[in-house]
């Protein structure tokens, strides 16, 4: 008679074990800031309302120490890190743009496709995520759930909504600004959804107007968002779905007026209220407590360096053509071969013409060696370091992991130069009000990082985080694996 209940008690405990649910939100919302500095959570912070940014902080959790592990801090890498919890020695973005055999290629660029929503000639609408080399928190969920699972992302650059939706998404959609209203590629489908042609009959702008330095691209993006989360259902059945979200408006104000001033006060006011009202919708559509939101940004930005001077702080800018010219006038008196021995200069990464030495019979190390000794005449670099050196150099080991985690070997180029504090990518003239990004210091790698709802807890952090422990965070909190190429480490206090 023992024997018979054990049976039958294991016999219960086992159609239990089987017949229940790994528990799981129904929606994962990830919102990425396009050069949101970490800082701006408080340095608007009195003026932001209850239900935007203030929520997020003080319902959700903080890690207010996060930092971006790699250089350069740009808005592709940062989309892809995000999502993948790599970098680009691993997930192939080695920037907003980059060499591709032998090719000058955007980070999304893909000519086998074509525009839907748009002419189909439009080169705008030729992307797709097949740069990427790495696989997503999207692509994971999709594998998790036998693909049953839906993935959307939206933003008004097509990198910015492609990157993070990853290869397996069901749609992607960006802003067309010759058109003005959203598109998406052939990768995804042949045919806009009726939803979709729908709203941009609605919302959309006079062709070539530049939506992005407005504040109206911030209200359209949060609008498109709602509308895909309406019409493709998101979060209501017991499969959890992703809605990839981006604001890219707040980077090309911020690259137009800078880190102050009345342009970056009002993007960011706006963003807060567009929070709110997105919030909202979530609340009724998804349920509160239904769904698990982070938002992050895809890297900082730099004060103003007439900006700075003006306050006796160090700041300044490069600006690459005088390199070029004085490098290549040095190598050509060094080798006595007159040319251009530097193909490019995108994001303080230099490439040489490697097609050009082979072509004068010249070694390639030994031109890479003296560019090299020719850069580190110039003052304004802290640092000039050859890729496959890096490990032998000076450099501080802190940085040197950066330099390293950010070089793909058939992408990143040849030379890496390392810019004083304070100083950007670009020039920075008399005139200029801007800013940019792309250096590893705090100004453009601390990013913000909160988690708010689903299983997540109230409270902060000041452990030292990274945007590669993101997708491993949430992956941990669906109990899916972690993306392919995923080096980061699950933030357990979010939730534990």
């Amino acid at each position: 008679m023992k024997k018979h209940i054990i049976t039958l008690l294991l016999l219960i405990g086992c159609i239990t074990a089987f017949g229940a649910r790994v528990e799981r939100p129904k929606l994962v919302v990830g919102i990425v800031v396009d050069q949101m500095r970490w800082d701006y959570l408080y340095y608007y912070y009195e003026e932001y309302g209850e239900s935007g940014l203030k929520r997020l902080l003080n319902d959700g959790f903080s890690c207010e120490n996060t930092m971006i592990p790699y250089v350069p801090t740009v808005t592709a890498i940062g989309h892809s890190c995000v999502y993948t919890g790599s970098v680009p020695a691993f997930s192939g973005i080695a920037g907003n743009s980059f060499m591709l055999n032998g090719k000058s290629v955007t980070s999304v660029t893909d000519t086998t496709v074509h525009a839907v929503g748009s002419n189909i000639s439009n080169p705008d609408g030729k992307c797709s995520p097949r740069n990427l080399l790495a696989n997503t928190i999207g692509d994971q969920l999709k594998i998790a759930t036998d693909f049953k699972a839906k993935v959307v992302g939206v933003a008004l650059k097509d990198r910015a909504a492609i990157l993070p939706a990853g290869h397996s998404a069901d749609a992607a959609y960006w802003w067309d600004g010759k058109a003005g209203h959203f598109i998406t590629s052939s990768y995804y489908m042949d045919n806009l959804p009726r939803w979709v042609e729908n709203f941009n009959k609605s919302n959309h702008t006079e062709p070539n107007f530049d939506i992005k330095t407005s504040n109206k691209g911030v209200t359209f993006t949060f609008r498109m968002a709602e509308a895909a989360l309406t019409h493709e259902r998101l979060g209501k059945d017991d499969i959890t779905d992703l809605l990839a979200v981006s604001v890219s408006s707040t980077d090309a104000i911020g690259h137009a007026f800078s880190t102050r001033g009345k342009e970056n006060h009002d993007v960011y006011m706006q963003l807060d209220k567009e929070l709110t009202q997105f919030f909202r919708v979530l609340d009724r559509e998804v349920g509160r407590g239904n769904y698990l939101v982070f938002l992050t940004a895809d890297h900082g930005a730099v004060h103003n360096g007439n900006f700075m001077n003006e306050h006796k702080l160090p700041g300044g800018g490069f600006s690459s053509t005088p390199t070029i010219e004085k490098v290549n006038n040095e190598l050509s008196k060094i080798f006595g071969v007159s040319g251009k021995y530097i193909l490019k200069i995108s994001d303080c990464r230099i490439y040489l013409d490697h097609n050009f030495i082979s072509n004068q019979g010249l070694d390639l190390c030994k031109v890479r060696k003296a560019a090299v000794d020719v850069l580190r005449q110039d003052p304004q670099f802290a640092y000039v370091v050859a890729y496959e050196d890096v490990a032998n150099s000076t450099v501080p080991h802190f940085l040197r992991e950066r330099i390293t985690n950010g070089y793909h070997r058939l992408r990143s180029g040849d030379i890496v130069v390392i810019l004083q504090g304070s100083h950007q990518h670009g020039t920075v003239s008399p005139t200029y009000k801007g800013t940019s990004h792309g250096t590893w210091n705090p100004d453009d790698s601390h990013i913000p990082l909160l988690f708010m709802g689903w299983k997540v807890k109230k409270g902060e952090t000041n452990t030292p985080t990274y945007m590669t422990d993101i997708a491993a965070t949430v992956c941990a909190m669906l109990h899916i694996q972690m993306p392919d190429c995923c080096i980061g480490n699950a933030i357990q206090e979010v939730w534990k």
